[in-house]
This record gives structure tokens, C-alpha cells and sequence, in this order.
């Protein structure tokens, strides 16, 4: 495998996390009792879906953009790709130290996310069928303009990501098992650089949408592995092209990736709001999903979820809500 596994001393990850803390206050976890019964065994909620973006990317984009002007003080701008949460992230980190933000996303991409990444002031921008055909065109463009391109994985990134784990880990430190969905990676990789820093024996379970499969086939490959689509409702692991550093710590460090269908995905949304009246978006439910699917395995133990977000558009939320899977083409 190329990449190169994601590492840091505990140092690093508690200025990161101080950093977040400036702008927002640890999110928090719940045991509901209602979804312990449900899945037979003690199920805890970290809630990213609590952020001022409605997910846990904005942790990332704030310490990125604060150690890119550290570094680049007169850096004109910057410039990304996303599907939402990631746009919502920077956009919002930008405007707080003041530079401006260009956020790409493909065609048909929501326009609930659109409107949320423009309304903290990106400039957004319509392009491509999926999100890896906008992400090319934003590097086109970056050094057409000489902007400064943010990745959607990067060291930086998971640095404030992580600051996320340190609070799980922290106030819930007998976790059994964690699940968490894998989009681009940051997410996983946070959780399982502070599960090893702090010492932990916690088993980390990815989660991917069987439809989506990049993350599980490059898993099960130990290298990383493309595929022609992501044809995926849940939009936050909609990838095609994993990130090798991503799954060289990924496989090092995760106990397993599961893969999980559309209608579970949806099933979760619906069980979240039924049982802990939550809204969770796609990718935020998929966790759930996966620790439903492998039910008997965790009869009675500790796990932890992470709803990484709530943000889902209106129309398609009614859709989930009455009982309909969304489909993507």
C-alpha cells in the first residue's frame, strides 16, 4: 500500500481540540433507552449532528483553515469540492478568519446543503455528475486561480475531527465497539488514532453503503480501490475514490468495515426519529444500521454510534418518513 497512516502525539490533538472549543462546545452522547432495547445491547449516540453546520466536519475545517493561516497569512482563498457537509465546514471556517471560500459540488447535489454552504458566505458552484467529477474541476480551477485547495482528507483535517473522539472516549471510556460511517475517512481515522492513544482496547467498525463500496472493497483489499460509482442516497459516504493515507490506517486500525443497503439506511433514519426524536441524515444513520445488522453479535455489550449529521433536505426526509427509500441515478 502507498499511503502513509495517519499518527499524532496526544499534544497535538489537545490544541486542535482547543481550537474547536473556541467555536463550539463539546457535542453530547446519550444512552436512549428506547434504541438500547431495540438493538439488545447499550447503545450510545455521539451527536455531531449538534454542531453550528449540523455535522462533525466544521471540528476539521475550523483547525484546518487555523493552521493554513498560521502558515499562508495572505492566502487569497480557498477552494474545495463536496456534497455538503464538508462545503458547510469550510465555508463557515472561512468566514471566520476572513477569506474567501469557492465550494464546488456536482449536479443534482441538494439544495438544502447549496444553500446552507452559500449562507456562510462560499461562493457554490455547480459542476460535474458526482462529487469526484467536482473535485477535479475545483483542482482545475484551483491553479487556474491560485487558490488554495482544501482536500476532503487531510492530516489537518483529522486533527479536528478527533476532537470529537477525545470527548466520546473520554466521557464513555468502557466502549466496547464504535461504529462510524466512511466517507473520505476523517471521521474513522480520528477515532481510531484516539482509541490508540489513549490506550484503549475499543474494536472500530466502519461503515459503508453496500451501493458506495470503495471503503469496503479497499478494506478488504488492504490497498485502495476505485469503483465507476457511488449511487448512494446517503450522501456523506457517496466516494469513489478512496484516500490511500485514509485506508492505510483504516486497515491497520479498524476492526472491520460493513457494508449496509439502502433500505437499512433508511429503516435507521426512521428508527432515530421514532426512538430518540432525532433527524439523521444518511450517512449519520448508517452506523446505526450497521450495529442493527450485526445484532447478534453485540447482545449486551457497549456501543457507540456516531451521528455525524442531521443535515437532510425536507422533501427527501417526508420520503424516508413515509416509508419510501430514496434511489439515486
Amino acid at each position: 500500500m502507498s499511503g502513509a497512516p495517519i499518527s499524532f502525539e496526544v499534544s497535538e490533538l489537545e490544541q486542535a481540540a482547543e481550537v474547536v472549543r473556541r467555536v463550539l462546545p463539546p457535542t453530547p452522547q446519550y444512552a436512549w433507552p428506547k434504541l438500547s432495547c431495540r438493538a439488545g445491547c447499550t447503545v450510545w449516540v455521539k451527536h455531531e449532528n449538534h454542531t453550528p453546520t449540523g455535522a462533525f466536519k466544521v471540528r476539521g475545517g475550523l483547525v484546518y483553515l487555523d493552521r493554513l493561516i498560521r502558515a499562508e497569512p495572505k492566502v487569497p482563498g480557498v477552494i474545495s469540492a463536496t456534497r455538503g457537509n464538508h462545503g458547510q465546514s469550510l465555508s463557515f471556517a472561512a468566514a471566520r478568519v476572513g477569506i474567501p471560500a469557492t465550494i464546488y459540488v456536482p449536479h443534482g447535489n441538494s439544495p438544502d446543503q447549496n444553500t446552507s454552504i452559500a449562507a456562510f458566505g462560499a461562493t457554490v458552484v455547480e459542476f460535474g455528475k458526482d462529487f469526484d467529477e467536482a473535485k477535479h474541476e475545483a483542482h482545475r480551477v484551483a491553479a487556474a486561480r491560485r487558490l488554495h485547495f482544501v482536500p476532503s482528507f487531510h492530516r489537518d483535517l483529522v486533527a479536528g475531527v478527533a476532537s470529537y473522539a477525545l470527548e466520546f472516549f473520554r466521557a464513555v471510556p468502557d466502549l466496547d465497539t464504535v461504529y462510524v460511517g466512511i466517507g473520505m475517512g476523517s471521521g474513522i481515522c480520528g477515532l481510531i488514532t484516539v482509541r490508540d492513544l489513549l490506550g484503549l482496547k475499543t474494536e472500530i467498525v466502519g461503515v459503508s453503503a453496500a451501493k458506495a463500496p470503495a471503503s469496503a472493497l479497499s478494506f478488504r483489499a488492504g490497498r485502495p480501490i476505485p469503483t465507476p460509482s457511488a449511487l448512494t442516497f446517503a450522501d456523506g459516504l457517496a466516494t469513489r475514490e478512496p484516500h490511500s493515507d485514509a485506508i492505510e490506517t483504516i486497515c491497520r486500525g479498524a476492526a472491520r468495515v460493513v457494508e449496509v443497503g439502502e433500505d437499512s439506511i433508511a429503516d435507521a433514519i426512521r428508527i432515530y426519529f421514532d426512538d430518540t426524536h432525532q433527524i439523521a441524515e444518511g450517512a449519520g444513520a448508517a452506523p446505526l444500521a450497521a450495529v442493527l445488522q450485526e445484532k447478534e453479535r453485540l447482545a449486551k455489550r457497549n456501543v457507540g454510534v456516531i451521528l455525524t449529521g442531521g443535515n437532510i433536505e425536507r422533501a427527501r426526509l417526508l420520503q424516508v418518513l413515509s416509508g419510501v427509500t430514496p434511489s439515486v441515478s
